[in-house]
């Protein structure tokens, strides 16, 4: 039996072991099973990893794509540079760290750009990343690849450029681009929302949410109703997933 799961502090919210099962189903992989691990804590993961036989790779979700670093054999070059780990491969007993988010996001975004940026304009496309967590740093990364300006919104600004009670309508008037990462809005909690002036938010917006159960969260109905492009994380969760597999049986 080969053992894949998804580790995080709670996972009521998450697709990825319907994903994954009718992944194996489809691929005519019988020994095969993804399981959802809720930690309490990240230092639990060894116990984890003792407790379950034929436990070859974990995705990370949060809190602890963060957290889970220092207690990594070996994290890959890329992992490194972004601050973050989601995917962790279990080769001969040791536990290696990667970032799949990366690819994950720029598969959502690069094909969102021709409508974002004006060829004919010198006004540079910016954005507002919203939250300063794992995924946050994943973002930052494939915006700063693809030359992209953008400020960091959290609750403190030790952790972002901005907090949300310095965003105004002119903030979102010159970024155009708005990107949730918090699970504000994520099932069960499907009232919430980032706190946005969001009548700044017309058509030449585009909102993209990291968070895909509810596919219509607060955030992105807000957006709808004022007329922008929006985007749900069910893409990013797909393409993560496979980049995934791809690193467990590499």
């Amino acid at each position: 039996m080969s053992v894949f799961g998804l580790i995080g502090r709670s996972l009521g919210h998450s697709f990825s072991r319907s994903y994954f099962t009718d992944k194996f189903k489809r691929e005519s992989l019988p020994g095969h099973r993804y399981e959802l691990f809720e930690l309490a804590e990240i230092g639990n993961l060894r116990d984890l990893i003792a407790s379950t036989p034929g436990l070859r790779g974990l995705n990370v979700t949060i809190p602890y794509k963060q957290e889970v670093m220092p207690l990594l054999d070996v994290v890959d070059p890329l992992a490194a540079a972004v601050g973050a780990v989601n995917t962790i491969a279990i080769r001969e007993g040791k536990l290696m760290g990667f970032n799949t988010d990366v690819e994950g996001f720029r598969d959502t975004l690069l094909p969102l750009l021709p409508g974002l940026i004006d060829p004919d304009s010198d006004i540079r496309l910016r954005a507002l990343v919203l939250g300063s967590g794992g995924a946050s740093r994943a973002v930052g990364y494939v915006l700063r690849e693809q030359g992209i300006r953008f400020r960091v919104v959290s609750r403190s600004r030790e952790r972002g450029d901005l907090s949300w009670d310095m965003l105004d309508p002119v903030s979102l008037k010159v970024c155009r681009l708005l990107i949730n990462t918090t699970p504000l809005g994520m099932h069960p909690d499907v009232g919430s929302l980032p706190p946005l002036p969001y009548a700044a938010i017309g058509p030449r917006h585009t909102l993209v949410d990291l968070v895909y159960n509810p596919p219509e969260t607060q955030f992105l109905m807000f957006g709808m109703e004022r007329g922008a492009r929006t985007v749900n994380g069910l893409q990013m969760l797909h393409a993560q997933a496979e980049a995934s597999w791809r690193l467990w049986n590499t």
